[in-house]
This record gives structure tokens, C-alpha cells and sequence, in this order.
């Protein structure tokens, strides 16, 4: 999809993500995790055109909670307002994904270098059934649930250090990551790669190895390198 583009395609593949309103809770929130996931996972690609009344009329809604969801996007870093022109997806910007990296790679190595010390064999038990879901939806070539369960896998170790904030931080930083690297997992290899990492970063906590763990979360957050060695070559649209 070209810039400019209204957002219709997304609103029409809208029952895959399963996303119904819930009118009993805040629909701001509703919305806002709605497009996100779909920015996320490059349903409404760098540069296209968010339709606030498009948005609005299909959840039933009025444009407020849907401006709110947008007002928040937009100071994360997912969208921009152009004056007399509307609200875009905002392109990469290499600078806010390194940024990303870095923090991630400072929290999460933190987390399994934690978990490492403390051993706790339900994290392990739990984020090996991760691994397999994953191995199977790559197998069906699924990149939607491969990154859900990708999202799942870092979540899961975050919420077993007890600091309640790290998990919400990890997932904030991931998502500027995971807009790329989904454009990357067709690619021959990645989901092997990403699996290999998942199940080095697994085997590191179970030994107890507190340096092993933190130089595998280290080795898994890096790929992200190897991706931006070549996408902004291939997609220049959607690099700023």
C-alpha cells in the first residue's frame, strides 16, 4: 500500500485479530491495542492513512476514543498528525529501533541474567511450551501468531523477575523492533534463527549460567542488525 492510502484493507481484515469492543470497558484501550497490533504486524504499513471516522463507524464508537488510541500512538512513536491532512503510520526511523534495541537489551539481559540466578523450573516448563507453539506456527508459515507467541515468550520471563513494570517497559520497546524484523520472517532461515535463540536463551537458564543466559538474550536481541543491513535497501518507502 502506497502512502496516503485510507485504511479500509485494515478494517476489512479486522475479524483475524479476533477484536470485538467490550462496551462495559473503556473503549480508548480497545482501540488503541487494536492498531497497534495491526502497525505491529504491518497491517497498516509505514506511511498509510488512519481514518478516524472509518475507525469510529466500525467499532460503534464516537471519534474520541479513537483520537485518544491515536494521541497515544503517536506519543509512542507509531504515528504522526499532518496538519490538514490527517493521521499516517509513522515511518522507521533507524534511530528510534537502535534506541529500542538498546533498552530491551539492558532489561531483558537484566531479566534472564535474574532468572538465571533464581531458578524457578515453571518458567522453564511454560516457556518451552512457548517454543513448540512457535516451531508449529512457523511450520504454517503464520507470522501473526509466530510474533504473538514471540510477545508471549518475553512476557513470560519479564513477569517472572516480580518487578511488575519491567514486562509493560519490554513490551513497549519490542514493538518498534518487531516492525521490522516482520517484514523479515519469510525470509529463508528466520524463523529457524529465532527459534534456535529461544531454545539457547531456555537451555542458558536451566544450567543456571548466569553469563551464558545473558550472552544468548544478547545474541537473540542483535539479529535485529542483520535485518536493518538490508531492509532499508529493499523498502525504501518505509524508512524515513
Amino acid at each position: 500500500m502506497g502512502q496516503d492510502q485510507e485504511s479500509v484493507p485494515f478494517l476489512e481484515q479486522a475479524a483475524q485479530y479476533g477484536r470485538q469492543i467490550d462496551y462495559s470497558r473503556p473503549a480508548s484501550g480497545q482501540i488503541y491495542g487494536f492498531i497497534r497490533d495491526a502497525i505491529v504486524s504491518m497491517q497498516l504499513e509505514p506511511g498509510q492513512l488512519i481514518s478516524e471516522t472509518a475507525l469510529a463507524k466500525k467499532f460503534g464508537v464516537s471519534r474520541t476514543p479513537v483520537r485518544e488510541a491515536l494521541i497515544k500512538l503517536s506519543n509512542l512513536g507509531f504515528t504522526e498528525v499532518r496538519p490538514q491532512r490527517g493521521t499516517y503510520v509513522s515511518r522507521f526511523s533507524l534511530e528510534q529501533i537502535l534506541e529500542a534495541r538498546f533498552i530491551r537489551e539492558a532489561l531483558e539481559v537484566s531479566v534472564v541474567s535474574y532468572l538465571a540466578d533464581n531458578p524457578e523450573r515453571k518458567v522453564i516448563t511454560e516457556a518451552e511450551s512457548i517454543i513448540a507453539e512457535q516451531k508449529s506456527a512457523a511450520d504454517k508459515d503464520d507470522t501473526l501468531l509466530f510474533q504473538a507467541l514471540d510477545d508471549k515468550f518475553h512476557q513470560l520471563l519479564a513477569s517472572y523477575t516480580s518487578y511488575q513494570r519491567v514486562a509493560g517497559m519490554i513490551e513497549e520497546e519490542k514493538a518498534h523492533m518487531d516492525r521490522v524484523r516482520n517484514l523479515s520472517l519469510h525470509k529463508s532461515g528466520q524463523y529457524k534463527r529465532v527459534l534456535a535463540q529461544h531454545r539457547a536463551i531456555i537451555r542458558a537458564l536451566k544450567s543456571g549460567d548466569v553469563s551464558k543466559a545473558a550472552s544468548a538474550m544478547s545474541i537473540h536481541l542483535r539479529e535485529v542488525f542483520k535485518v536493518l543491513d538490508t531492509l532499508p535497501a529493499e523498502h525504501p518507502e518505509y524508512f524515513q
